[in-house]
């Protein structure tokens, strides 16, 4: 009985007519906190997860100087300075590629698009094997990556944008093949680049990177894709009412009242401005984009109101694990995120798909 009740109660929650939001959000929240901590701690070097509240709380106003320090200087060093950056940027990382993912599946009209079908991978990784094998960014200092994979990402997008318009408005048609077209240009430029790699391990390097990867992390590459996110989530939320009527056509859409046109400019916008972001900091890491949305329309329903938020914490929380999977499964080496976000995020897609089309 108890097991029974416990399953209507969860069913209840998670009702896709009418989930229980606040219960829905507060859970998810709990569950980041804990999966940053218990991450933190996780690795090579473990760390016992009171010991990681304790140097997190040393840093915090006002408590700082409630807590007795209890650990060692290298412990510090680890929590702080390597791995509490790195899975910030995992939460971040995972709300951006799925929120893009929500965006550019409203835009499309399609649930197989994901953050890179405009091409904006292709670009930021020409750039970025540009810069990684011969240098050509190294004046940018260094934040040379990143700057030089949003770079690459903004040209692609511009290109594919200019090409898309036709008389003012965006043609869903051909902003599509065009992000195709331009996506391969690009993997061609980039393949001619390695092709003249100078070295095999700058090659290894970059193979590394094009995979995903959140290794070297710093506070300083914090900053800019958490501000964006956060504008870009305010933004789309604003806009959730017209996201929903643009999922069932133009036409339907802009007899409901919305300027169809500018919406669209505003998600193409806000998509590159994400994913851009996104891959600059942590290279191509695909599957959270495309499965996350699905995931959380299949807990709570499709109004993009509770979508945008909900998929926004269960990307974070799920890049966060992978990337300790990424850490441990061939300790003290890594493996990168995109592949493991492949290996395991696809079986369980399809097996998502699957449930959801026999019921």
């Amino acid at each position: 009985m108890r097991k029974s009740d416990s399953l209507k109660g969860i069913r209840k929650v998670f009702n896709r007519d009418d989930p229980q939001m606040p219960i829905i959000i507060v859970l998810l929240i709990i569950v980041a906190v804990l999966s940053i901590i218990l991450a933190i701690g996780l690795g090579p070097v473990s760390i016992a997860p009171g010991t990681v509240a304790q140097i997190i709380g040393s840093r915090i106003p006002f408590i700082e100087n409630d807590i007795l320090p209890t650990w060692t200087n290298v412990e510090e060093n680890i929590v702080w300075g390597l791995r509490f950056p790195r899975v910030l940027l995992g939460m971040i990382v995972g709300a951006s590629l799925s929120m893009t993912g929500v965006a550019m599946q409203a835009l499309v009209r399609n649930h197989l698009a994901d953050p890179f079908i405009l091409g904006v991978s292709s670009g930021a990784a020409a750039t970025a094997t540009l810069g990684m094998l011969f240098g050509v960014f190294s004046f940018l200092g260094v934040y040379s990556l990143s700057i030089s994979a949003f770079l690459g990402a903004a040209i692609t997008i511009i290109l594919v944008y200019t090409i898309s318009r036709v008389r003012g408005r965006i043609n869903i048609t051909q902003l599509l093949l065009s992000g195709v077209a331009l996506s391969m240009i690009m993997d061609a430029i980039t393949r001619i680049i390695t092709l003249s790699a100078p070295n095999a391990l700058g090659l290894h390097n970059v193979t590394f990177w094009l995979s995903g990867s959140l290794a070297g992390t710093k506070w300083g590459y914090l900053t800019l894709p958490f501000v964006v996110i956060i504008i870009c989530m305010v933004i789309l939320l604003v806009n959730h009412r017209a996201l929903n009527a643009l999922l069932m056509g133009d036409e339907t859409a802009g007899t409901l009242g919305f300027n169809v046109g500018r919406l669209q400019k505003i998600l193409v916008l806000v998509s590159s401005l994400m994913a851009g972001t996104t891959i600059a900091v942590s290279g191509t890491i695909g599957f959270i984009g495309l499965m996350v949305p699905h995931f959380t329309r299949l807990l709570i329903g499709s109004d993009h109101k509770r979508v945008l938020p909900v998929c926004a914490l269960i990307g974070g929380i799920l890049v966060v694990w992978v990337d300790v999977a990424a850490r441990l499964v061939i300790a003290p080496e890594e493996l990168p995120l995109g592949i493991l976000t492949a290996i395991f995020g696809g079986p369980i897609f399809i097996w998502l798909l699957k449930r959801n089309t026999g019921k």
